[in-house]
């Protein structure tokens, strides 16, 4: 018989979270700013980044063809390219 308890997550400490807090605005930064990307599409995660989104919504919005106009994703090898062009025009950054 399984026994029904669950495990409660451990308190982090101060230190503890103050470094997940970092290393996560960290990974934040290495996306260079959207003037500067001179290609024609870029992956999920970089889409959701420009559109202060999380990836998922992104998916969501392919699976569900209900993304912005203008911001069609194309499917390159099994994975989504979102268009710059369409970030930059839901944005307003023309």
């Amino acid at each position: 018989m399984q026994s029904t308890t669950t495990r409660q997550p451990q308190a982090l400490t101060a230190s503890q979270h103050t470094s997940l807090i970092q290393q996560a605005a960290s990974e934040h930064q290495k996306f260079p700013a959207l003037d500067q990307v001179n290609r024609p599409t870029v992956p999920t995660e970089q889409a959701a980044y420009y559109l202060l989104r999380r990836p998922q919504t992104l998916r969501g919005w392919a699976c569900a063809e209900t993304f912005p106009e203008g911001l069609r994703p194309v499917r390159i090898n099994g994975r989504l390219g979102w268009p710059v062009a369409g970030i930059r025009a839901v944005l307003g950054v023309l």
